[in-house]
């Protein structure tokens, strides 16, 4: 297996500008990261960081965060995109701009790393904003060293919702369904006193989630960052209430479980233990053979019943295509749902014809591209709302 390439190291870029400059080309960063920063809280913003000495990094979180962040679900997106951004909150551009160039730590980038200044320094950083929204819909097979360090950021930044299902048990509720049994049990502690009703309702529990990778040599430029993303849903599950139920598995000749390498809490070292327990890496493609494996070792014994299973494929298979077809059926009438992720689904002109897609498509629920930031979003959609 080849090693796995490791981001390069942050370079200060220098920079002379106003703060006010780099304060929006932040705003515009988190809006290509998938965050619903409109032009007013943008210039709320803007105004609150002017008040709390925008050369104050602490602040200037604090204040993006009350202005910037909608809801809960954007504070480790934000978080994330802010150190993305600034390299640390302590190192922020001050208020009052400088005369000198100064260097502030930014993984965009800016230029070809010459020096930039006089009148073109705020079309630099605009442009710099810019390209990060350009970046998330560039596909990651054609992604510089140093594009390819800012998306992994930007995927960090993501935000995976699990699909929910509901729970076989009941739990106490303010309202719902009457409960009987937990009332008459009050009643009886109360000596036979009248006690208030009692309630309950099913709540719900994650559903569990299985991620495919084929990790043979077509889908290598994109095998990195999609187990990334894996790695962010799989973090995700273990932070919350769905510990044990993301498993992930790579496809190629031979079928690997990876989910403990997943577990990693630092990205790059879960992919680094990912890569030493597979022994396909960039190989051939079977995909039938190794999905039947799938199936006989883990998925018909349990893991894919009521699961949404997500493959990662091109669909290049080079064995039976057929055979690829009987078992993408098989796990359909196991799994809850089944999203087949192409690379090539998002560009211009993609048909369809391979065998394998041809085989596996009367079988998928979702058909989705996975090329790029912006498709790893809505592929994240798609497995929140299964």
């Amino acid at each position: 297996m080849t090693s796995l390439p490791v981001p390069p190291p942050l370079v200060p870029v220098p920079v002379a500008h106003e703060a006010d400059e780099v304060l929006l080309g932040f705003t515009r960063a988190l809006r290509a990261a998938g965050m619903g920063v409109t032009h007013d809280r943008a210039a709320v913003f803007l105004q609150a960081a002017a008040l709390v000495d925008a050369g104050d990094g602490a602040a200037v979180f604090r204040a993006g965060r009350a202005t910037l962040c909608s809801g809960p679900d954007d504070l480790l997106r934000y978080e994330h995109v802010f150190e993305a951004w600034f390299g640390s909150r302590e190192r922020l551009p001050r208020s009052i701009p400088s005369t000198r160039p100064r260097e502030i730590r930014s993984p965009l980038p800016l230029g070809d790393g010459g020096e930039s200044g006089g009148e073109d320094t705020p079309d630099t950083v605009a442009s710099a904003a810019s390209d990060v929204e350009v970046l998330s819909r560039r596909d990651v097979a054609t992604l510089r060293p140093d594009e390819k360090a800012l998306l992994d950021a930007l995927i960090r930044a993501l935000r995976p919702r699990l699909p929910q299902r509901r729970a076989t048990r009941r739990a106490p509720w303010r309202r719902g369904e009457v409960d009987v049994h937990r009332t008459l049990r009050t009643t009886l502690r109360r000596m036979g006193e009248p006690a208030a009703v009692e309630h309950r309702r099913r709540g719900t529990t994650p559903r569990r989630v299985v991620l495919l990778v084929d990790v043979s040599a077509s889908m290598r430029p994109y095998a990195d960052a999609i187990l990334r993303l894996c790695h962010l849903v799989s973090r995700t599950a273990e932070a919350g209430r769905g510990r044990s139920r993301v498993e992930v598995f790579t496809l190629g000749t031979r079928l690997t479980r990876v989910t403990t390498a997943m577990r990693t809490a630092d990205p790059d070292r879960a992919l680094v233990r990912a890569g030493e327990e597979v022994p396909d890496w960039s190989g051939g493609t079977r995909l039938g053979e190794t999905m039947k494996a799938f199936l006989d070792l883990w998925g018909a014994r349990g893991m894919a019943r009521g699961a949404v299973v997500v493959v990662f494929s091109d669909g290049w298979e080079r064995g039976d295509a057929v055979e690829l077809g009987e078992q993408v059926q098989r796990l359909q009438r196991l799994a809850r749902r089944v999203v087949w992720v192409n690379p090539h689904r998002g560009k211009d002109g993609y048909e369809p014809v391979q065998r394998g897609i041809e085989a596996v498509l009367p079988h998928c629920d979702d058909f989705v591209a996975g090329h790029s930031l912006r498709a790893f979003d809505e592929v994240l959609e798609v497995i929140g709302r299964a």
